[in-house]
């Protein structure tokens, strides 16, 4: 049997280092991914009337609504939107929402904000969880 070459042992060496790094490079990419993916900024509930709730996208089809925020003061009204997505499973509060555009009706929608948006997701980092008519 021969021994290894300096040259031979280096280069094993240096072979084995660069593929623990690209493992560690791409896991450390695959948790940065998920977090960001199902992490969330923040969660709330914000009251309003929905202006439109629709379904958008060409091969990803993703569910995109707008809600009217009215407020008035002594200057007078203030009007503002709050741009939303919906994911497609959650298809109780999609037609929660499309019966309240309907109506025109308030309602109270309960959202989350993700780290990143997503292509195949939505328009916005904005999801609605859940809807519910605003009794008042």
């Amino acid at each position: 049997m021969s021994e290894d070459t300096f040259f031979q042992r280096t280069k094993r060496k240096t072979i084995t280092f660069f593929k623990r790094l690209l493992l560690i490079l791409v896991l450390a990419l695959l948790a940065f991914l998920a977090f960001a993916y199902w992490g969330t900024v923040e969660s709330g509930v914000i009251a309003g009337r929905v202006l439109k709730i629709s379904e958008k996208g060409l091969l990803f089809k993703t569910y995109e609504g707008r809600l009217s925020l009215e407020s008035s003061n002594r200057a007078g009204s203030l009007s503002e939107t709050f741009d939303f997505s919906v994911a497609g499973k959650d298809s109780l509060v999609i037609h929660t929402l499309q019966e309240a555009a309907l109506n025109s009706e308030r309602v109270n929608l309960h959202y989350s904000k993700h780290y990143m948006k997503f292509f195949w997701r939505g328009e916005s980092k904005y999801f609605a969880t859940q809807a519910e008519f605003n009794t008042d």
